[in-house]
């Protein structure tokens, strides 16, 4: 398996309020389900259809305050992977985030797509940290 690191960012929210957010898929659901088709979501799974394919993915584990780690569900992605969302408690408002890809992909598509896994998972990164800044009401 393929490891991607994302950058490290900084969320002015204690870890708790974060990992209250990312913990339950549920929570995505008024930000996803105009953006995807056929969004459904529980707690610990969702699916949508992306260009025409079903995605279904799964929380696969929970440390609380520390993880989260995704998996794909049923067949529902067509690769074998894991998704983490690490957190680390800096200070009580101060928690550091950093998103993990372990992907099994063969020599060609990490040619080519790798460099492109890479700049999205930054790119992902930074967005959940902006909205966790800009958007969640203070404690």
């Amino acid at each position: 398996m393929k490891e991607y690191v994302s950058q490290q960012h900084q969320i002015l929210r204690p870890a708790e309020q974060i990992f209250a957010a990312i913990s339950s898929f549920e929570n995505l659901t008024p930000a996803l389900q105009d953006k995807v088709e056929e969004w459904q979501a529980t707690e610990r799974t969702c699916s949508f259809k992306a260009k025409g394919f079903t995605v279904r993915l799964l929380i696969d584990e929970k440390v609380e305050n520390k993880h989260v780690k995704i998996i794909g569900d049923q067949g529902g992605v067509p690769v074998d992977f894991a998704f983490w969302i690490q957190l680390h408690k800096v200070s009580d408002y101060d928690t550091r985030m950093r998103l993990v890809l372990h992907v099994e992909l063969n020599m060609m598509m990490k040619m080519m797509i790798g460099g492109k896994l890479q700049k999205g998972l930054d790119q992902i990164a930074e967005g959940i940290a902006k909205a966790m800044n800009g958007q969640m009401p203070p404690m």
